[in-house]
């Protein structure tokens, strides 16, 4: 399942009134935005559905994020039922090939629970592998 989608954008502020609009009709709203001083990580802004958040299903988020020079691709968040499957699929990204974009372990400043890895692919497109405590487990 699809937990989450970076949309890199050149200037935030103006994304951001254009997919507030866009989403509204659709039972999106903001979530909250992030303003980085971490080394490496952009300043967000996010929006999500109508159930993110709500403990009776996993919801979708989009993160409008600044974008950073020469950057290109896809990111990509993946759900994980728990932190064993995020570091399982990280070790099995790298032994595909993949290159490693930020190992697997707790991202504090994301939020409490959040545990994730990061890869890139072969052409660098990046995934981010994650569990989030907020989420409850998918149906087996």
């Amino acid at each position: 399942m699809i937990d989450h989608v970076y949309i890199a954008v050149s200037d935030l502020k103006r994304s951001s009134a254009f997919y507030l609009a866009a989403l509204k009709p659709l039972g999106w709203k903001e979530i909250g935005s992030y303003e980085s001083d971490t080394p490496g990580v952009p300043s967000l802004f996010g929006l999500c559905d109508q159930v993110y958040g709500s403990g009776k299903a996993v919801g979708a988020s989009i993160w409008l994020r600044e974008r950073q020079p020469g950057e290109t691709g896809l990111y990509l968040g993946l759900v994980a039922d728990s932190p064993a499957e995020v570091d399982a699929a990280y070790s099995a990204a790298l032994a595909a090939g993949g290159q490693d974009d930020g190992g697997a372990g707790p991202r504090p400043h994301f939020g409490p629970g959040y545990y994730a890895a990061n890869v890139t692919d072969l052409d660098g497109n990046r995934l981010e592998i994650v569990n989030k405590t907020i989420n409850p487990k998918r149906p087996a």
